[in-house]
């Protein structure tokens, strides 16, 4: 498997493509480091991590796969931003410390949605569809 990086993620033009670029293709109930609760709470209280994932919103301006035209409104669980590991981080990652846990150039800025899209992927019929939006599209009485 390729290592993806920020860098080649933020050259791809459009929000499909950097999704695509994204995608592990896991499965529900596979064991990650996800599932050792207490690595995760390791890692997510960390100053360290706190920082850097406070440094990669801001970078990516808080949008989706840090693409201009999918800025995150955070409200309620679905659409908090979260910050991804491009390249899959493995318990033995974050016990060493390693690099790559804390490193901008594997993280991007993701929603919830993309978040699940990019691990457990969709079918595709269900494939989301971008509306393209118009001035006042959402006041009828408006023209």
């Amino acid at each position: 498997m390729k290592t993806r990086t920020y860098t080649e993620l933020i050259q791809l033009p459009d929000f499909e493509s950097r999704l695509d670029y994204c995608k592990t293709y896991g499965k529900v109930g596979k064991e990650t480091f996800g599932y050792d609760r207490y690595l995760n709470q390791l890692l997510y209280r960390m100053p360290e991590w706190k920082k850097v994932r406070r440094d990669v919103i801001i970078r990516d301006q808080s949008c989706d796969l840090a693409h201009p035209d999918h800025e995150i409104h955070p409200h309620g669980y679905k659409y908090k931003i979260l910050v991804h590991h491009l390249n899959p981080i493995t318990k033995e990652d974050i016990l060493n410390r390693a690099d790559c846990v804390l490193d901008p150039n594997n993280l991007v800025t993701v929603s919830y949605d993309t978040h699940q899209i990019i691990h457990y992927g969709y079918a595709e019929q269900t494939r989301p569809t971008v509306v393209e939006r118009k001035p006042y599209d959402t006041c009828p009485w408006r023209t």
